[in-house]
């Protein structure tokens, strides 16, 4: 049976390495850059998106080639240095204006405004960089990671949360900016990871939907979360967070779309291998047990 305490652990442990060995080093020129972006990768967060890219790879097939293997591994690193430099331009003052970002001060309060700019300039472009040199479907991976960061990716996500800044939010407008400033990483996540491993058309699609529904339901689990334990089941928090799921649905309504979205994620790994579908399925289940 899967621990997916050690699983998860080990499978951070392995990117950790990889980030490290593949990021330039800290004293390369120009430092204050270099030095920025491994402040702004190390330490990391749960490394939850390279973790269902290779978790999606492994349950395409139980014997990946080397080739496969580097792809799926240069298409996780990707996803999270892209998903990196998101966060750092999040916290910029035009934007989120954030201070502390994992209980430290964000790049822009340590490094500066203009070095955190280009920090996250300089994290995207290593993105895609980084994938278009996977020896297995680079030119597709590079398209699946583009589109989820774009327009209509998550720069039009937050593009729309930006805009609706202080004013009333209606359902459908929380729906997009949760879709695109979240879910779109987690759908690529899980389709790049299959993508790398050579999947077949069922299997894209299986993935796909698991990942759709996985990044829909973490987010919800993140508002929730940020409720924090005042909240009262059959309402909504007096003073919702801005643009959170709870400005627009009641706390059981939101729990139960998380449970119906987990059941959809469900159904989508029933189409995939018993055995190698264990650790996509145990992420699922740990969302809805989510503490931080």
């Amino acid at each position: 049976m899967l621990d997916l305490d050690t699983y998860l652990r080990k499978q951070r442990d392995q990117i950790d390495r990889e980030l490290d060995r593949r990021l330039p080093a800290a004293s390369t020129r120009p430092a204050v850059l270099h030095t920025a972006m491994r402040y702004s990768l190390f330490p990391g967060g749960k490394r939850l998106r390279p973790i269902l890219c290779l978790a999606a790879a492994e349950t395409v097939s139980a014997a990946l080639s080397p080739a496969a293997r580097e792809s799926a591994m240069r298409a996780a690193l990707a996803l999270e240095i892209l998903h990196t430099y998101t966060l750092v331009h999040d916290d910029l003052p035009c934007m989120d204006d954030d201070a502390l970002r994992r209980g430290r001060p964000t790049v822009h309060v340590a490094y500066g405004e203009a070095n955190a700019v280009l920090v996250g300039d300089a994290l995207q472009a290593l993105a895609f960089a980084w994938l278009a040199g996977a020896p297995e479907d680079g030119a597709q991976l590079v398209a699946e990671l583009a589109i989820a960061a774009g327009s209509q990716g998550v720069v039009g996500g937050q593009v729309e949360d930006i805009a609706a800044a202080g004013k009333t939010p209606t359902a459908e407008t929380v729906a997009f900016i949760h879709q695109h400033k979240t879910g779109d990483l987690f759908r690529a996540a899980t389709r790049m990871g299959a993508i790398a491993a050579g999947a077949s058309p069922t299997q894209l699609d299986a993935l796909t939907r698991y990942g759709d529904a996985l990044g829909a339901a973490f987010q919800i689990t993140d508002d929730l979360l940020d409720a924090g334990d005042p909240v009262s089941a059959g309402s909504a928090p007096a003073r919702p967070p801005p643009l959170s799921c709870l400005s627009v649905m009641t706390v059981d309504e939101a729990q139960d779309q998380v449970r119906k979205l987990l059941q959809a994620a469900d159904q989508a790994l029933a189409e995939l291998d018993a055995i190698r579908r264990a650790p996509l399925a145990g992420i699922a289940r740990g969302i809805k047990d989510r503490k931080t």
